[in-house]
């Protein structure tokens, strides 16, 4: 009779009666990145503005021996460094480089030897490096959002000053990403004083983002 009348008044609401059905399960929080293949790198050749010629990139590149610079340097404030030569196996390093009309391109993956510091960026807003006759100042720029992955972007201006004390200058725009074991970057080498309309920030931002979409497959 009781089982009954629940029926009936279970019909009487338009609801059906039973155990409670069980809620769906959340959405994982666990971000995985997919695998890294750093032979894909040559992929983003492609992706070059028309009229680029592409070659090999030095293993041992990082992207202040790309501004020219060799052993003999140092950053203000010293942490700082870190950010144009982070710590990696040049063993591991694959990429390429790229000139034409508008500047110099390089792009490269590389595994790291060392974790990095992800408070560095907001340390090194701005900061500055010396090397025999060269110096430099830089400061942020705004990275690409990149899944899985810790993005920074930086502007350096370059001076360098020659005999009879003329100065030269460059710029140069770096982005780079942190993949777990790996450490891509992207750097942009323009000079000012060039009749071609120079690459800007936003190339190197979207190779960046081409090219870890490339490592990943």
């Amino acid at each position: 009779m009781i089982a009954r009348t629940l029926l009936l008044g279970c019909l009487a609401l338009g609801v059906a009666c039973g155990p409670p059905t069980p809620a769906p399960s959340p959405p994982s929080s666990t971000s995985t990145a997919a695998t890294i293949n750093p032979a894909r790198i040559d992929r983003v050749r492609h992706d070059l503005p028309a009229g680029y010629e592409s070659g090999a990139i030095d293993q041992r590149a990082t992207p202040i021996s790309l501004w020219g610079f060799g052993s003999q340097w140092v950053a203000e404030p010293a942490e700082c460094a870190a950010l144009a030569a982070p710590a990696v196996d040049p063993g591991t390093s694959r990429g390429w480089s790229a000139s034409g009309a508008g500047g110099i391109v390089y792009a490269a993956v590389v595994r790291t030897a060392a974790p990095s510091d992800p408070w560095l960026v907001e340390q090194c807003g701005q900061w500055s490096f010396t090397g025999g006759h060269t110096s430099g100042a830089v400061s942020t720029l705004v990275a690409p959002v990149i899944y899985a992955a810790t993005t920074a972007g930086m502007a350096a201006e370059l001076t360098t000053v020659v005999e009879g004390g003329t100065e030269t200058h460059m710029h140069a725009d770096l982005f780079t990403a942190d993949l777990g074991d790996y450490h891509c970057f992207v750097t942009v080498v323009t000079d000012p004083g060039s009749p071609n309309p120079a690459l800007g920030a936003d190339v190197a931002a979207d190779l960046l983002v081409k090219t870890v979409s490339a490592l990943r497959g």
